[in-house]
């Protein structure tokens, strides 16, 4: 199976569990794969066949918008429902980053894996 990927996609949102987090919006950096079967977008040059980049990131960036969760790991399980269930992924693996939270580190987060390859 082919991969489509994004990375270093950023989004703000609510995110965290204290109350000071709660009432900002924080960044998020998204690294994501997918299983997708090229050829027949290939075959006829057809954007209609492949996987659209650009509208699963628009996607991303709104589910964020609207987003209001306390831990990564929920932001990431849902994200990662959303976008299967909409864009009929069969398969993701999501890189989730907080920057920031642990300020002796780059950042932390989450990776997941939903579906089969």
């Amino acid at each position: 199976m082919d991969r489509v990927f994004i990375e270093g996609l950023e989004v703000d949102t609510v995110i965290g569990a204290y109350d000071w987090e709660r009432g900002i919006r924080q960044c998020l950096r998204l690294d994501l794969s997918f299983a997708w079967d090229n050829r027949p977008a290939a075959a006829g040059d057809d954007l209609t066949l492949a996987l659209d980049y650009a509208s699963v990131s628009a996607r991303i960036q709104a589910f964020a918008e609207q987003a209001q969760y306390q831990l990564v790991e929920t932001f990431a399980e849902r994200l990662a429902e959303v976008l299967m269930s909409e864009f009929h992924i069969p398969w993701l693996h999501l890189k989730l980053t907080k920057p920031g939270a642990v300020p002796a580190a780059t950042g932390v987060g989450v990776e997941i894996e939903r579906g089969c390859r």
